[in-house]
């Protein structure tokens, strides 16, 4: 409370300067608890230091597991904007000398028009960092996500490190990870495309289709050196199918020669040298999680250079049992006992399932085919999607009946692992407490009732009463959505509310669902537009009894090879038993209810200068010139994320005819239904906007900004129509890309912050 006042006393609001910066106003932060929500795709137990222990997500940065509470702490939200390519996590090396070390390989795509990766490495366990820039780029969110771990650090000289990249080679340093050469004398491990295949899209293309992800792992034998003095052995695995994948070097990165007598069928996906020299590896045919036709596991005698098979369960393509392996760990304690899991194993062979030995792989186990449960209650949305995506399994080293697997919405952790030995049950729980990997496309704060409604990628969607505690009922339900794209209230009316996105194999054709009760039940729409109807925007009106769905355009995804099909937008005055084009708005318009009168409907073309009004509850629009402040918005290809909040409409709550539009490049506000717009100043980027409860003493709605305002990026709070501004997030709470923000009609100061991967985020004025 003393330092709020101070803060509110030094840094007052004032109507911002051209060259004045908006003044910092304190928030609390903290997580909409989903849990999980994402492809968690490497665990890192330190080797000797109980309860150290890392993880890495593709998209949505690195967690540390805090010992005493079991959850998992962000190590990664101080990424800003303009480095949000570091949320994507490729690779995590731990110092086994040194448990306070730990080095993160970042970057999220290998594009060309996506920066350079660059190595995090920190001396306090991620509480802070140092940044290496490289060369090269990283691919923390493309195919082969799960292989690992390409970064590792000379368990005998804490100075060396190796990292292995999925196009630029191998590379090392010699001074903790803060300059990086290349390993001249590794083996060519580039996969080259066809002559035929010459342009750069095509390129990229088959690159895509057809090739692995690089180098993969480091393993370093450290019974191979003296501490201090480094050690001599060590091996790489390359993602290469029918021709050699796997290397070693026996002079310190000197020289490199092929493992003889290797398998090269398939493509390794993860390694681990046992404490007796044996080296255990998984394979696929496919880096994952890309569709495996095959895969197997094998076991490599680094003494006596013998390898043998011992996959537990083979896949049989040819009897569509077509699957792969993906990961593999070895019990610290006893080098014959270990774990591997399956990938895409079809439901005819029972899923996908972790497979145990305690022999060395001469006989296995099923963990889940033998009976092994899970608790879902720290993530209930889980109970209805089977396992899947087992990219790494790891046993504790400090503990052998402790053990974790990764899963596509966060992991689960078992801790009587060895019961499987006797023939129990183990039990699995969700282990993803703290993990917030979503991706909100859309978020609703209703007038009345639940805090939070979010519209989520891959996930569906949630109905939060209580933030701080994931939705007992999971996700939406009645259809089932994979990706909800939209969802909207009726302002007068909020039990009223309706979302779309695009429902799952198990509920195709189901696109539209509503709730009458405000988000407590819900069920589909008795039609649809058309039979292709999915994702899109939807608006309610005032009162919820008109309904205006504009649905993505038909086809238009690159697989498709088709263009995309214009889509009409449609309304329904009947809850969808019935549907009718609107009509004076072109295709694919993204349409917003007046909060106020139920008969008035908005909608505008930004680029082509035109506002589109109905006054008829959407049955026609008008058209007419949009005029802003400046002239005409100009088109480009740097606009922002096209899911974000930016280049939109908006109607203030509580005024009718009161419009705002976000564009990009500015912010615009109308109070004549859109006949006349005004400039707010000083915001000069935008990526997203929203209302929220008014100031006490105040009578319109606080507007909320993610962007730049007078040069100064962040998330800001006005309380006086834009005149003055406040940044209410600081430089460690920036969490790369944001996507959406809303207030909270029913609470002032509170804030829904949706991110690019690292969950929903909500705020309060500290006091």
């Amino acid at each position: 409370m003393v330092m709020a006042a101070v803060l509110a006393a030094v840094f007052p609001s004032v109507p911002l300067a051209q060259s004045q910066t908006p003044p910092p106003a304190p928030y609390a932060w903290k997580s909409v608890q989903i849990v999980g929500g994402g492809f968690v795709d490497g665990i890192v137990f330190h080797p000797t230091a109980k309860g150290v222990c890392y993880c890495r997500t593709d998209m949505g940065g690195a967690y540390r597991r805090n010992e005493q509470t079991m959850a998992w702490e962000p190590m990664l939200d101080w990424v800003s904007y303009e480095d949000l390519n570091l949320m994507g996590v490729e690779s995590i090396a731990l110092d086994p000398s040194d448990p306070k070390r730990i080095y993160l390989a970042c970057g999220t795509y290998t594009s060309p028009w996506v920066p350079n990766g660059a190595i995090l490495r920190s001396s306090d366990r991620g509480r802070s960092f140092q940044r290496a820039n490289l060369p090269f780029k990283m691919g923390g969110n493309e195919d082969g996500r799960g292989n690992g771990e390409r970064l590792a650090v000379d368990p005998n000289d804490g100075n060396v490190l190796y990292l292995g990249t999925r196009h630029a080679g191998l590379w090392k340093s010699v001074d903790r990870a803060l300059t990086w050469r290349k390993v001249e004398n590794f083996p060519d491990v580039i996969e080259a495309p066809p002559a035929n295949v010459q342009s750069p899209d095509s390129i990229r293309r088959w690159q895509r289709l057809n090739t692995g992800s690089g180098i993969i792992f480091v393993l370093f034998d450290h019974q191979s050196g003296f501490s201090g003095r480094g050690s001599s052995t060590l091996y790489v695995g390359a993602s290469l199918i029918n021709r050699e994948n796997m290397f070693r070097s026996t002079d310190a990165g000197i020289t490199w020669q092929a493992l003889p007598g290797q398998p090269t069928h398939y493509r390794p996906t993860r390694a681990v040298l046992a404490s007796d020299g044996v080296m255990f590896i998984t394979y696929g045919t496919s880096p994952g999680p890309s569709r495996m036709n095959d895969g197997a596991v094998w076991k490599f005698n680094t003494t006596n250079g013998e390898w043998m098979e011992i996959t537990p369960d083979k896949p049989m393509p040819e009897q569509r049992k077509a699957f792969g392996y993906a990961a593999v760990s070895v019990d610290s304690h006893n080098p014959r006992t270990l774990i591997v899991s399956s990938f895409g194993r079809p439901e005819s062979a029972g899923r996908d399932d972790v497979f145990r030995s305690t022999d060395g792989g001469s006989s296995w186990k099923p963990i889940f085919g033998g009976g092994g449960t899970f608790d879902f209650s720290l993530a209930p949305y889980v109970a209805r999607t089977p396992i899947h995506w087992l990219f790494d399994i790891e046993i504790d080293p400090a503990d052998p009946n402790h053990a974790m697997f990764t899963t596509g919405y966060g992991g689960y952790e078992t801790f009587d692992l060895s019961d499987a030995d006797a023939g129990l049950p183990t039990r699995w729980r969700v282990m993803s407490k703290g993990i917030e990997e979503t991706v909100a496309l859309d978020l609703l704060s209703p007038p009345q009732g639940a805090h939070l409604i979010s519209s989520i990628g891959d996930y569906g969607g949630f109905v939060h009463w209580d933030l701080d505690a994931p939705a007992p009922e999971g996700s939406f339900f009645n259809p089932v959505f994979g990706n909800t794209t939209s969802a909207a209230c009726a302002e007068n009316n909020p039990d009223v509310i309706v979302r779309v996105g695009r429902g799952t194999d198990d509920n195709p054709g189901r696109n539209i669902g509503f709730s009458v009760d405000g988000g407590k039940t819900w069920k589909p729409t008795p039609t649809m537009p058309g039979p292709e109807s999915r994702l899109g925007s939807i608006a309610v009106s005032s009162d919820g009894f008109i309904w205006i769905w504009a649905p993505d355009p038909i086809q238009g995804y690159p697989r498709s090879g088709r263009p995309p099909v214009p889509t009409p937008v449609y309304r329904t005055g009947d809850r969808g038993a019935t549907w009718s084009q609107c009509q004076g708005i072109p295709d694919n318009t993204r349409v917003i209810a007046d909060r106020v009168s139920a008969l008035k409907f908005y909608a505008m073309d930004l680029f082509g200068g035109k506002i589109f009004v109905s006054l008829d509850g959407g049955v026609r629009f008008a058209e007419h010139s949009l005029t802003l402040p400046g002239g005409p918005v100009r088109t480009n290809e740097n606009r922002g994320d096209s899911r974000g909040g930016e280049d939109r409409i908006y109607a203030a709550p509580g005024r009718e005819g009161d419009l705002w539009i976000a564009a990009f490049d500015g912010l615009y506000h109308s109070a004549d239904v859109g006949r006349s717009f005004s400039r707010i100043d000083g915001v000069q980027e935008l990526h997203a906007f929203g209302f929220g409860k008014e100031a006490p003493g105040k009578s319109y709605p606080s507007l909320y900004v993610v962007g730049s305002l007078n040069g100064l990026r962040g998330i800001f709070r006005s309380d006086d129509v834009g005149h003055t501004w406040m940044r209410i997030n600081d430089d460690q709470h920036q969490w790369g890309l944001l996507l959406q923000i809303t207030g909270d009609p029913k609470r002032y100061g509170r804030v829904y912050i949706g991110t690019h991967g690292r969950g929903i985020l909500y705020g309060d004025p500290q006091k």
